[in-house]
């Protein structure tokens, strides 16, 4: 039972966690953490990889994006990864300090958007990459309430969507409110928040 209830709660694609047990464990670990980082990953040129090399090409894709954000963050001890669904990712990662917030960044970046070897071919996609830390909104670890992941899991989708409008890369605008529409909960123009015949930018 115990070994059935784990793999519910684990994506079966990537070996990642999934969105609900990830939230849990990201909640604990900024009630003990004065500096965390949420961060949000989007790919890349993935619908265009899939559609040209197939489904099992889009599955290594994954696959490959989870081993990578595994082993970025295996240094850090505390941090949760998880798969959001789709091409969507997302790590909570206590840091030492604010100060080494860039290099994660780069370091993890550069992780995702390496190519993967795939059916005798090398493979890549780009990554947009979005991050917000707790510090900017909480100074203690007390202080972070139930609505502190929910805010910076915002914060960070925010901060994603503008690297991929500039093209992709990282980027972390330090800011502690949302500057976008809200619609169903979640910024107005990501899928599942406008009518199926108005399409808007994700």
């Amino acid at each position: 039972m115990r070994r059935r209830l784990s793999a519910a709660r684990r994506d079966p694609l990537s070996g990642l966690w999934t969105r609900a047990p990830s939230e849990r464990r990201a909640a604990r670990v900024l009630a003990h953490h004065q500096h965390v980082v949420v961060v949000l990953v989007d790919l890349d040129g993935f619908k265009a990889l899939n559609d040209t090399f197939g489904h099992a090409a889009g599955d290594a894709v994954i696959r490959a994006t989870a081993a990578s954000l595994n082993d970025a963050l295996t240094s850090r001890p505390g941090a949760v990864a998880a798969r959001l669904g789709g091409d969507e990712f997302a790590a909570v990662v206590p840091l030492p300090d604010p100060f080494s917030l860039p290099w994660l960044l780069r370091g993890l970046h550069g992780a995702l958007t390496a190519p993967f070897r795939h059916g005798g071919r090398d493979l890549t996609v780009g990554a947009s990459i979005g991050a917000a830390l707790s510090s900017d909104l909480t100074p203690e670890p007390r202080q972070a309430g139930p609505q502190t992941l929910p805010v910076l899991l915002r914060l960070a989708d925010e901060a994603m969507y503008a690297a991929k409008r500039a093209g992709g890369g990282w980027n972390y605008p330090a800011v502690t409110e949302q500057r976008f529409a809200t619609a169903a909960g979640r910024r107005a123009g990501r899928p599942g928040t406008h009518a199926p015949h108005h399409k808007e930018p994700a």
